[in-house]
């Protein structure tokens, strides 16, 4: 499914910016890592409970610190569409995806039980 919100973010930004991201997986391990420590410890928050930042976290990845762009989160949306959707209709979350500056993202999916945590990181290089 991470592969497929992708590939519904890069047909939403079709027309608006010269070219698809590209999964970058650095930024996969760190979208992966953050949805499964907020399932893990049951929190839903854009800071770890360590005190990091979608910065932090991706620059731990060996990805380079000032090309960190932005991060969305979501949580209970069962399918890659609907995340999709959710993030669309949300006016913070649509300008990351629709943000021509970002050239890579990275996906991550984690359940808790059966509750999906999805974390979407972007970044310039």
């Amino acid at each position: 499914m991470e592969d497929t919100v992708t590939a519904l973010i890069n047909k939403k930004r079709e027309g608006t910016c010269n070219s698809p991201l590209r999964t970058d997986e650095r930024l996969r391990k760190a979208a992966r890592a953050h949805s499964a420590d907020m399932a893990k410890k049951d929190y839903f928050s854009h800071v770890s409970q360590d005190g990091s930042s979608f910065v932090d976290r991706i620059a731990r990845t060996g990805y380079p610190r000032g090309s960190a762009a932005s991060e969305n989160i979501a949580v209970g949306y069962t399918s890659a569409k609907a995340v999709v959707d959710g993030w669309m209709n949300s006016e913070g979350h649509r300008k990351n995806i629709m943000n021509c500056a970002s050239k890579a993202v990275g996906v991550g999916l984690a359940y808790r039980g059966n509750t999906p945590y999805w974390t979407q990181d972007f970044g310039r290089s």
